[in-house]
């Protein structure tokens, strides 16, 4: 090996994290990622834990740190400035508050390095702190392309330091509301599960039944309407994996409206009559993608240590879609 080496991907084992062989941690996390790869990756001697090279049984533990190194420089590129209109909702020293359209990439990644979010802020604002990835200034969690709603953005070293251990140590109260196919059994509840890369399908993220793959995620639910085929909630997170909203309600047989990669695209609920199934098709087409906003942050600034609460209205399609199904409900119940 090169004595001259470039980090590609650094991850740090949360505080819970059982003992798990480092092949199978890693093909949880890098994105589009494969075993053979992997594998191929550590028998290279590129993969290190705590800066020393491992074989593919070598078990990660609790904050034990994941490196992927290579002789060569990770691809580079430069990030371009765009002038995109976002809307914020709140702006000091220190923090943005973005209230996100749906449809819009939140970073620049393979493939899409530009119009997204980031591009926008980079153009908007300058000397943004940057993290770990250079891709992401500013930015101390994300929310889906579809999904709509409230960002915090650190505008800051200090800021951006603080903010995400106060994500890692789930200070931060997230609120987000969904539209699930079904009626769903409880007024409130809690779904837990391990959430990681879908082992086929690297574009998504799948439920896992044992503690061994995945990370540990929870979701806590209540209803707010029933629409007696599907059902309107609102949903706080203690941990913030990708797409976890939307696997877990996946993983408990009851998809996001909408949801094509997580399989609620399509009539799930209901008899298909001509009638009812031109009615949910007219619903698709009200949304963008799966109906799911991020509606309300609340923590304490991360310098003047001041209780912060945003809440934003959902988006006019969103509002649309529930119009729709609660008129629907209404005329189903009058005529039963």
């Amino acid at each position: 090996m090169s004595s001259l080496q470039y980090e590609h991907y650094k991850f740090v084992a949360d505080k819970g994290q059982k003992p798990l062989r480092v092949d199978k941690f890693l093909l949880n996390f890098i994105e589009f990622a494969t075993r053979n790869k992997i594998q191929n990756a550590i028998k290279l001697g590129h993969v290190k834990v705590n800066n020393t090279v491992v074989k593919s049984n070598h078990k990660v533990k609790s904050n034990d740190i994941v490196t992927v190194v290579y002789d060569r420089p990770k691809d580079t590129y430069e990030l371009v400035a765009q002038n995109i209109p976002v809307n914020i909702e709140y702006e000091d020293n220190d923090i943005i508050i973005i209230n996100k359209d749906a449809g819009m990439v939140v970073h620049p990644g393979h493939g899409n390095r530009q119009n997204t979010l980031v591009n926008a802020l980079t153009y908007h604002f300058k000397n943004l702190p940057i993290a770990e990835n250079k891709e992401r200034p500013g930015l101390v969690h994300r929310i889906d392309k579809n999904t709509s709603g409230l960002l915090v953005v650190a505008k800051n070293q200090s800021s951006m330091s603080i903010l995400s251990k106060k994500f890692y140590d789930r200070k931060i109260d997230r609120r987000y509301i969904a539209l699930v196919w079904g009626d769903l059994e409880n007024d409130e509840g809690t779904i837990s599960g391990n959430i990681g890369r879908h082992p086929k399908n690297r574009k998504i993220m799948t439920v896992f039944s044992n503690s061994e793959n995945g990370k540990k995620a929870i979701s806590h639910y209540r209803v707010l309407e029933r629409f007696h085929y599907t059902t309107l909630i609102e949903c706080k997170l203690d941990t913030g994996r990708t797409h976890q909203i939307r696997a877990h309600f996946q993983h408990i047989g009851h998809p996001l409206f909408n949801d094509f990669e997580y399989g609620g695209a399509k009539v799930l609920r209901g008899t298909v009559f001509a009638k009812y199934k031109q009615f949910v098709l007219n619903c698709f087409k009200i949304c963008t993608g799966q109906a799911l906003h991020a509606k309300s942050l609340k923590f304490s600034h991360p310098i003047t240590n001041k209780k912060l609460k945003f809440d934003s209205e959902p988006p006019n399609d969103f509002k649309k879609l529930i119009d729709k199904w609660r008129k629907y409900s209404i005329n189903q119940n009058t005529n039963s």
